[in-house]
């Protein structure tokens, strides 16, 4: 149904804020909360008018949305790393999560300290540091964004929304 559609909604300064359904951005649209910034290819109808499907909305008011944060939780660990090993960069087999910095030598349960490992490379590594065992990392982890989150709640996005979560 096209009410349910999905439709990226940003603040009044452009900052995408979530993903609401068309019902919801409809809602915003007609109670005067939002102005349309980009349309899909399909219209709503009600008994005396129509128009057209919203995409993107943008807040008319700023909205002073609390700093959120990213969970640190293995499913996002995955996905900040690309569900890809960060020490042989395989994307097949079974994934787990490895200290940078293991436990006994003080390393946390950091952004900074998790990455995605296979199973071979996380054996392989042990209880050494990357450099310990001659395993470089292939990019250094660190805390995502909250746009990181709203593009993986995002998935694959329509092509008119990438320039407003940067991703050209």
């Amino acid at each position: 149904m096209m009410l349910n559609e999905r439709v990226l909604l940003l603040n009044q300064n452009y900052e995408p804020m979530s993903v609401c359904s068309a019902r919801k951005a409809i809602i915003l649209l007609y109670l005067g909360k939002a102005e349309m910034v980009e349309k899909d290819h399909g219209w709503v109808h009600s008994v005396s008018q129509r128009m057209p499907l919203p995409s993107i909305v943008r807040l008319i008011r700023l909205v002073s949305a609390p700093k959120r944060r990213v969970m640190l939780n293995r499913k996002n660990i995955m996905r900040r790393d690309g569900f890809q090993c960060q020490y042989c960069g395989s994307k097949t087999g079974d994934f787990t999560l490895d200290h940078v910095i293991p436990k006994n030598r003080g390393g946390r349960d950091t952004w900074e300290n998790l990455v995605c490992a296979c199973m071979t490379c996380n054996c392989k590594k042990g209880n050494r540091t990357p450099k310990e065992a001659a395993m470089p990392l292939m990019r250094e982890p660190k805390r995502p964004g909250y746009l990181f989150f709203v593009r993986s709640m995002v998935g694959n996005p329509d092509e008119k929304w990438k320039p407003y979560l940067f991703m050209n």
